[in-house]
């Protein structure tokens, strides 16, 4: 297939290498600095369980013009939250009317906003469990284990996308599904100021406290605005807080494949700001804390954590450090 990959960053790096690995005609629609890149050193992708695979820059597109995304069969949306209206409309000038367009993307506003901006295009909504970070020139890491998983549609796509390192599945409650996932991302707040990796930050029973207690706020504004949750671990979603409120050696045993990650893992919202990017926090708690305000439901957790990793983007302070008791309110 042809497939477009609109943002490449970690996550479209990752997978769009995976999928040119599998065969597929892959373009990079990016920024010169991570194509550049990939031009001088090809596209490499490794992983926790040893993966490492290496896609030649001559089996790749490689374009900053969107002109790019013409001819395309599929376009995968992986930018960031606040790029998602600009890069609608380079898909609604550019790419064909009948490409599918994935949202392979963190919140829950994004497909609904690719919808909205293309009303009569097969927009799709995904979910991609696991993050990746770049670990050396042109090369990606996926440091936690998960399948993405897409919203049912016609053409069978997930099994054209599907290769034996990048497993793609369908569900007819991909809402629910996203969901599930904001929930378990809220940490990503908590380990970009914790300056641990997630290892560390789980293995450590006051983290887990505070991470439990954040997710139960959460899951009690879903249930009180009637949100369907659906889990992406093999514990149900209302576990979680039980699960990480264990002391650690019971935790360890029953939550295992919750550390199925590399020992120096850290999410995605902890490379960006130790790298003073934009993070992603008013799609994660900030859809908690607006949530919460339309149904009544009080939110101090999520809003304390919200308030933090703004303030320390706004002060550059790339690695805040702190302690589970500096972050409650």
């Amino acid at each position: 297939m042809r497939i477009a990959i609109a943002g490449a960053g970690s996550i479209g790096c990752f997978t769009g290498g995976l999928l040119a690995a599998a065969g597929h005609d892959v373009t990079l629609l990016g920024r010169a600095r991570v194509l550049d890149e990939i031009r001088a050193h090809g596209l490499t992708c490794t992983d926790f369980a040893g993966l490492t695979q290496t896609v030649p820059a001559s089996r790749l597109t490689l374009s900053e013009e969107p002109v790019c995304l013409a001819g395309t069969q599929v376009v995968i949306v992986t930018v960031k939250t606040p790029a998602t209206i600009e890069m609608a409309g380079l898909i609604a000038e550019h790419a064909p009317a009948s490409a599918p367009v994935l949202s392979w993307q963190n919140g829950m506003a994004n497909a609904a906003t690719l919808l909205e901006l293309l009303p009569d295009r097969d927009i799709r909504a995904g979910m991609v469990p696991f993050n990746v970070v770049p670990t050396g020139p042109a090369t990606y890491h996926r440091a936690t284990s998960g399948d993405i998983v897409i919203q049912s549609g016609p053409g069978d796509l997930a099994r054209h996308l599907t290769s034996p390192p990048l497993p793609v599945t369908e569900s007819d409650r991909i809402e629910a599904v996203q969901w599930g996932k904001l929930v378990i991302n809220l940490n990503n707040a908590l380990n970009a100021l914790s300056g641990l990796t997630l290892q560390e930050q789980l293995l450590n029973r006051n983290w887990r406290r505070l991470m439990a207690d954040q997710m139960a706020e959460a899951l009690g504004v879903l249930r009180a605005a009637h949100v369907p949750v659906a889990s992406t671990t093999p514990l149900p979603a209302w576990a979680g807080p039980h699960i990480l409120r264990l002391p650690t050696p019971l935790f360890t045993r029953i939550a295992a494949q919750m550390l199925t990650i590399d020992p120096t893992a850290r999410t995605s919202m902890a490379y960006d700001l130790m790298g003073g990017r934009p993070t992603e926090i008013d799609s994660l708690q900030g859809e908690i804390i607006r949530l919460g305000q339309r149904h009544g439901v009080p939110t101090p957790l999520c809003t304390a954590i919200h308030d933090r990793v703004t303030a320390a983007t706004e002060a550059a302070e790339h690695n805040p450090s702190l302690s589970p008791a500096q972050i409650r309110p």
